[in-house]
């Protein structure tokens, strides 16, 4: 059974080996000059007290190969669903070799447990192997990422650590469960890419932001959480419009980010621009007449509002917790993909002839 299972399973095998040389190459190639080029950035604005601009500029560079990297993570769990477990079982169905199968002394259950083992177990080693590969790559980029790219970004969190091969167990299991109940291959795979996708938007959006109390505090304002900050031409006061980082929590996943009054009602924000209710006719808020002093004139307006008491309310997942939230997702999707294998089994002794 196990050398039938092989026979069937080796081109996508092959192809899926070809694929995971030609991304480690690729990455063996261009990581060691990624390395460098951060680690001489660093000394070098170390020495000079440049690190923001620096990390900025350094992500910048290297941003499109970094989303590329990323996304071929994500992808890989559902290419695994799609192409390796809806048509495991569907196509032998339509085929009818499974009866042929069943009828050599071969029992349903060993049928099934050795397809599910073998290629799934091929799945989710691939998928470890392809997020151990970026994840090296990636380090550096990952220590300098802005906010919306960090490590505990939805967008990269599912790309890094242990999560991806419970992603591709949950996805090769859900496309065998598919191809079982569908009984056709086509329709499986829809079935599959529909479920899959959907359980990927609905985790990280009202789930992973409650697998642990997120934490809420008050920061004053300052160059880490203020995305702009300027005049509108038919406004009277200054509009300021925050960023999704927190001072002092680099990395942080930030859930929401308010700006309030101070009286401490919210008064806006999540990126949207707030109207402050400051003097700009007179004090620090006054425009700058000399372009030299902008910097200090935004600085110091900056500090009397905080003065006033605005402050930015946020709501956040420390980047402390980022194996934590690995190991407890990684968990969610261990136990999906377990009923899911059960019923497989059940079905597969129960309803299918």
């Amino acid at each position: 059974m196990i050398w039938l299972t092989w026979r069937q399973f080796r081109g996508a095998a092959a192809t899926t080996g070809a694929a995971l040389v030609v991304l480690a190459v690729a990455l063996a190639l261009t990581g060691p000059e990624l390395a460098s080029d951060y680690s001489a950035g660093i000394t070098a604005c170390a020495r000079d007290g440049g690190c923001g601009q620096f990390f900025d500029r350094f992500f910048d560079d290297y941003q499109a190969p970094f989303q590329a990297a990323t996304v071929i993570v994500l992808l890989l769990p559902a290419l695994a669903g799609l192409f390796w477990g809806a048509p495991l079982v569907s196509r032998e169905l339509e085929a009818g070799t499974h009866l042929l199968v069943w009828n050599q002394s071969i029992t349903r259950t060993r049928w099934l447990a050795v397809k599910l083992t073998v290629v799934g177990g091929a799945a989710v080693a691939a998928a470890g192997l392809f997020s151990l590969a970026v994840t090296w790559w990636s380090a550096p980029l990952d220590k300098s990422a802005s906010p919306g790219f960090t490590l505990m970004d939805p967008l990269v969190f599912g790309a890094r650590g242990i999560v991806p091969m419970a992603y591709a167990a949950f996805a090769f299991v859900l496309g065998v469960t598919a191809g079982l109940v569908v009984r056709r291959t086509l329709p499986a795979m829809a079935v599959t890419l529909a479920v899959f996708a959907a359980i990927q938007i609905v985790m990280p959006l009202t789930v992973r932001p409650h697998l642990l109390p997120p934490v809420g505090s008050a920061f004053e304002l300052g160059p880490e959480n203020v995305d702009s900050f300027g005049k509108s031409s038919d406004k009277e006061f200054p509009e300021v419009v925050l960023d999704s980082a927190i001072p002092g929590h680099t990395g942080a996943w930030v859930l929401s980010s308010r700006l309030v009054d101070p009286s401490g009602r919210v008064v806006g924000g999540d990126g949207a621009p707030v109207t402050v209710r400051v003097s700009v006719t007179s004090g620090p808020c006054a425009p700058s007449q000399q372009a030299q002093e902008e910097r200090r004139g935004m600085d110091g307006c900056i500090a009397e509002i905080n003065r006033l008491g605005y402050r930015q309310r946020a709501t956040y997942q420390p980047f402390e917790r980022f194996w934590a939230f690995q190991w407890i997702e990684t968990g969610v999707y261990a136990l999906l993909t377990l009923g899911l294998t059960a019923f497989c089994f059940r079905w597969l002794r129960r309803r299918l002839s």
